[in-house]
């Protein structure tokens, strides 16, 4: 068993080709503030890709201690060998107590590489974190038995504490003046050692459009809207109020509109400003993936439907009487 040689927290700060960084990387670390503070360690950014100034300048804002940089070619396009090797052999030098990766395509690849090597856990798809008082571990939140429950996991023994965090479940702090301290790490993967290259990227022309995670304000539709053509009236609303259409997994199931819009367990994990449910009932699935919204708007003609027991307004009636009025006196409010 590997122990840890200091109370750090790290994060795993995901890049795109381009050297910038990703969302979620940010994200958790406004949340690995509270955490850090609450172990007695420093807040710790790992940084791996190609170019990566715009990368390390963002985490540095975002209120990182140290940045653990790592820079090179064979990391411009993500890679489970090049990219598991340069994590493992950061946290092997360093030995943090614990570690958050974002729970997207590459995070999921990489955290249970790297827990594996590590000889450590790993705790998935989390949608809550905190300090357990008692034995001041980790306590990650995740769903469990098909998201009928939420689980609250410790992991005692073994270090460090890893789990993978949703996108879109923790807000991105304000920028701050960076004072962190930039650890330059060189560490390069031979050729050989990468099992894998990326021949073609292929691109989903509909997902290209749809930014669930980063929408400040988002209109879904669930079950309730019947077929396909009720989307109609939701991408009207959208159209109206700038916003991004979302999906329960029951109308994606149905095929009536595709998974890239799907909000929920098995889908995207959205934080907005403004969350509005049409047809949708509040299962608990769909509610995990939308929780962190900050004003939520229900319309669903059934009175009992769960969804209102977590909206901050709702609205008992038909959609396709309450939509089309909705977007003509707001097309009258913006003139």
């Amino acid at each position: 068993m590997k122990e840890a040689k200091t109370k750090d927290l790290w994060v795993f700060v995901e890049t795109n080709e381009d050297g910038t960084a990703k969302n979620v990387g940010l994200e958790l670390l406004g949340k690995g503030r509270e955490l850090a503070t609450k172990q007695g360690g420093k807040l710790c950014a790992a940084v791996i890709g190609c170019g990566i100034d715009a990368a390390v300048d963002a985490a540095n804002k975002a209120g990182a201690d140290v940045i653990y940089a790592v820079d090179g070619p064979e990391y411009k396009q993500y890679t489970t060998d090049a990219y598991a090797i340069a994590l493992v052999t950061l946290v092997e030098k360093y030995m943090p107590t614990s570690m958050l990766i974002g729970a997207t395509n590459h995070g999921r690849d990489l955290g249970p590489r790297v827990s594996s090597r590590l000889d450590t856990g790993l705790t998935a798809d989390c949608t809550g974190l905190d300090i357990d008082e008692e034995s001041g571990l980790v306590a990650w939140t995740r769903p469990a038995f098909g998201g009928n429950l939420m689980a609250c996991i410790l992991c005692p023994d073994h270090r460090p504490q890893i789990g993978t965090v949703r996108p879109g479940v923790f807000k991105k702090g304000e920028p701050v003046e960076g004072h962190a301290e930039i650890i330059k790490e060189d560490i390069h993967v031979a050729e050989d050692q990468i099992r894998t290259r990326v021949i073609e990227l292929i691109k989903d022309m509909d997902a290209e459009n749809v930014d669930l995670e980063g929408a400040e304000i988002i209109v879904s539709g669930g079950r309730g809207v019947g077929g396909p053509e009720g989307f109609e009236p939701i991408r009207a609303l959208a159209e109206v109020l700038g916003a991004t259409v979302g999906a329960s997994r029951a109308a994606v199931d149905s095929g009536w509109i595709a998974h890239a819009h799907q909000v929920g367990q098995t889908g995207k994990t959205v934080g907005p400003k403004l969350y509005i449910a049409c047809g949708i009932s509040g299962a608990i699935q769909h509610l995990a993936g939308m929780s962190g919204s900050d004003v939520v708007v229900a319309i669903n003609k059934d009175p009992d439907a769960p969804i209102f027991d977590v909206a901050d307004y709702g609205v008992v009636g038909n959609l396709f009487e309450v939509l089309p009025v909705l977007t003509e006196e707001l097309k009258k409010i913006r003139g």
